[in-house]
């Protein structure tokens, strides 16, 4: 009897064959590996990027692209994303995808947001 390797059931495989973890951004609602999108939390009000995924909170996931974000404000987004009421400041946020932006049309290297 052959046997069939086994296959991952959704996502990108990574380095050792596996599947990467799958999340949605929240602005363009694309399923996309979860390397490919930044983290986002919320503290006192303020979107606040968290690269690294260490912060403690329910998170969020969007593309880092002005685009994505401009969707997920216009869609108001967030706030049923964190689960909370009121509207939520991300000037922060903005200010750092595009400043990435302008760096990724300098050609310079991207540092994280």
């Amino acid at each position: 009897m052959r046997q069939v390797p086994p296959t991952p059931r959704r996502g990108r495989l990574g380095s050792r064959g596996l599947a990467a973890p799958i999340r949605m951004c929240v602005g363009c609602r694309v399923r996309t590996a979860k390397s490919d999108l930044l983290r986002l939390v919320v503290i006192e009000n303020v979107l606040v990027p968290d690269p690294r995924g260490r912060l403690p909170g329910r998170g969020a996931h969007l593309h880092p692209d002005l685009g994505c974000l401009e969707l997920a404000e216009r869609r108001r987004a967030f706030p049923r994303a964190f689960r909370l009421a009121g509207p939520l400041d991300g000037t922060m946020l903005r200010d750092g995808l595009a400043a990435r932006a302008a760096q990724q049309q300098d050609g310079r290297t991207v540092s994280d947001v």
